[in-house]
C-alpha cells in the first residue's frame, strides 16, 4: 500500500503507532543539537532561526545556546554564507540555514568561487568546514521560485559534497557527518519529508550515529530491475516496487543519499544483476543526476543491459504553482510502475 505519509497535512494528526518515531524534521534538530554540545566550535545563521523557524527545524536551540550561537541573520544570502566562509577559514564550523535551496544562487560566488576552492588553492593549508542548509524540492505548490532542486548545479562544482537524506536516520547521520566534514557540504532538505515519521534503529539514539558520506544504501533487494531514487521519489519508488511485486517483479531500490561523493560501485553491481536501470530525480533531467548515473552504469556495465537506460524528473520547465500542473511535471509512483512495466516487458 502506498505510504499515504508523504500526503499527510499539518491539520491531520500523527498516528499512535507512530508518535514515538522521530521525523526528518526532528531528526535534523537533534543531529545539530547533539554536534553543538559535542563541538563548541559548531554554531548556526539564518534568517528567523532562533525565534521563528521557518520550517521549525531549529526550534528550541536558542533556548539552549543562545543568540552567540544560534545568531539570526539578515536577508542577505551573499552575507550570510561570506561570513560563514570566513568564519570556517578561522576555525569554526557554521551552519547556514537559507530558507528555500532555490536562494542558494544570489550566493553562488561566495560558495563556488571561495569556499569550494580555497582549499584547493591553498594546498591544503586552508580548511573550509561549513554546512549549508536548503529546503527544496515540490509537492505544496510552492511555486516555480521555492520548489526547485538544484543540486546538479553545485555537485557539478570540485570542492563541494552535496547530501540528500530521505528517512530520518539518514537524516541524523548525515548530518552530523556533515557538521564533521573539513569542506563546503550542502544539505538538501526536500519539504515534504520534513513532518514524515520513521522507525529506526537502536543506532540511531548514539551520539555517535554517523552515516559516511558517499555510501548509498540498497532499500530493497531485487533481481529484475534497478531504481536509483531520490527523496520523495525513493518513498514512491518503493510504493511501486512493491505493487510490481505482487505480480511477480522483483525490483531493487537504491537512495543514493549524497551526489557527491557518488556510491557508483553500489549502482553498478545492482544493474550488473538486474539488467534494467531506472534513475528517478525531481530536479531537471537535462545534464543532471540522471544522466551522471546512467553515464556510469553504460561506461562500466553495459554488457549487461538487457534494455537502454530510462530516467524520470522535471522536464524542463519552470515548476508550476497549480497543484494539478506541478503533479504532470514531477514525477510520481505511477509514472515509475509504468515506466518500470514498459522496461519490464523487454
Amino acid at each position: 500500500m502506498f505510504d499515504t505519509r508523504l500526503f499527510r497535512t499539518s491539520a491531520q494528526p500523527v498516528p499512535e503507532h507512530e508518535r514515538d518515531w522521530p521525523s526528518v524534521r526532528g531528526a535534523i534538530n537533534e543531529a545539530m543539537r547533539e554536534e553543538m554540545r559535542r563541538d563548541p566550535s559548531v554554531f548556526q545563521m539564518g534568517e528567523d532561526i532562533a525565534l521563528a523557524p521557518p520550517f521549525g527545524v531549529t526550534t528550541g536551540l536558542a533556548a539552549e545556546f543562545g543568540a552567540e550561537r544560534i545568531r539570526d541573520a539578515p536577508c542577505s544570502e551573499v552575507a550570510v554564507v561570506g561570513a560563514a566562509v570566513g568564519a570556517a577559514i578561522a576555525g569554526m564550523r557554521p551552519i547556514v540555514e537559507l530558507q528555500f535551496g532555490d536562494f542558494m544562487s544570489v550566493a553562488a560566488d561566495q560558495l563556488t568561487h571561495q569556499g569550494a576552492m580555497l582549499r584547493y588553492l591553498t594546498g591544503g593549508q586552508v580548511k573550509v568546514p561549513m554546512v549549508i542548509r536548503l529546503p527544496c524540492g515540490g509537492g505544496q505548490s510552492a511555486g516555480s521560485q521555492h520548489s526547485q532542486s538544484l543540486y546538479s548545479w553545485f555537485a557539478h562544482v570540485p570542492g563541494i559534497k552535496v547530501v540528500l537524506p530521505a528517512t530520518a536516520t539518514d537524516a541524523k547521520g548525515l548530518m552530523k557527518s556533515a557538521i564533521r566534514d573539513d569542506n563546503p557540504v550542502l544539505f538538501f532538505e526536500h519539504k515534504m519529508l520534513y513532518r514524515t515519521r520513521w522507525p529506526v534503529p537502536d543506532a540511531y539514539r548514539d551520539p555517535e550515529h554517523l552515516i559516511p558520506l558517499g555510501r548509498a544504501r540498497v532499500c530493497r533487494e531485487g533481481t529484475d530491475a534497478t531504481v536509483v531514487a531520490t527523496f520523495a521519489m525513493l518513498h514512491y519508488a518503493l510504493a511501486a516496487a512493491g505493487s510490481l511485486e505482487r505480480d511477480g517483479f522483483s525490483v531493487e531500490v537504491i537512495d543514493p543519499r549524497t551526489l557527491v561523493p557518488l556510491d557508483r560501485e553500489t549502482v553498478v553491481t545492482s544493474v550488473r544483476k538486474t539488467g534494467r536501470l531506472l534513475v528517478v530525480d525531481e530536479a531537471y533531467m537535462s545534464f543532471g543526476i540522471h544522466a551522471e548515473i546512467m553515464a556510469t552504469v553504460a561506461e562500466e556495465a553495459f554488457g549487461a543491459l538487457r534494455c537502454a537506460p530510462r530516467r524520470l524528473g522535471n522536464p524542463g520547465v519552470p515548476v508550476p504553482f497549480a497543484p494539478s500542473l506541478e503533479a504532470v511535471v514531477l514525477p510520481g509512483r505511477a509514472g515509475i510502475e509504468a515506466a518500470l512495466r514498459e522496461m519490464l516487458a523487454l
